[in-house]
């Protein structure tokens, strides 16, 4: 694990949006087998006075150290990962994640979020979305001037 890891997140280009959710029922079919989108999805589109934006996990990993049982690890790919078999469905990551991106579902006990599968990029039939590749050392260092430290 070098300096220069990096991680897929997702890109939206909210000019190409036309707000069809295509990407949030290819999201819930990844996590729930189901086209519902909305509340099972991870990428959630939301229709400004401006357009759409896109609100999803960017990889940062401030929920990492936040697990009380360590169902949250970085994946070598850089991609932020529950362990369903390790998370007690606690929620602390739900609570903690700063911009409300780690998901709580009705249907099941533990937390879901993006896994950069690229479902969404696929699906979207505008090219709205696109996953990039970035050095995760530049998330991170975006989070904390985020926070004020």
């Amino acid at each position: 694990m070098g300096h220069s890891i990096t991680v897929k997140i997702l890109k939206f280009y909210s000019e190409k949006c036309k707000g069809c959710l295509e990407c949030e029922k290819a999201c819930s079919q990844v996590h729930f087998k189901t086209k519902d989108g909305g509340e099972k999805s991870a990428i959630r589109i939301i229709k400004t006075d401006k357009g759409y934006t896109m609100h999803v996990c960017d990889q940062r990993g401030l929920c990492l150290d936040m697990c009380p049982v360590g169902a949250l690890t970085r994946k070598k790919n850089g991609v932020v990962w529950l362990e369903k078999e390790v998370c007690i469905g606690c929620q602390a990551c739900v609570g903690f994640c700063p911009i409300g991106a780690m998901r709580k579902s009705d249907v099941r006990i533990e937390p879901f979020k993006c896994i950069s599968c690229g479902s969404c990029v696929r699906a979207c039939p505008e090219k709205a979305l696109e996953l990039v590749e970035v050095p995760i050392a530049d998330i991170t260092q975006v989070v904390y001037y985020k926070l004020g430290a």
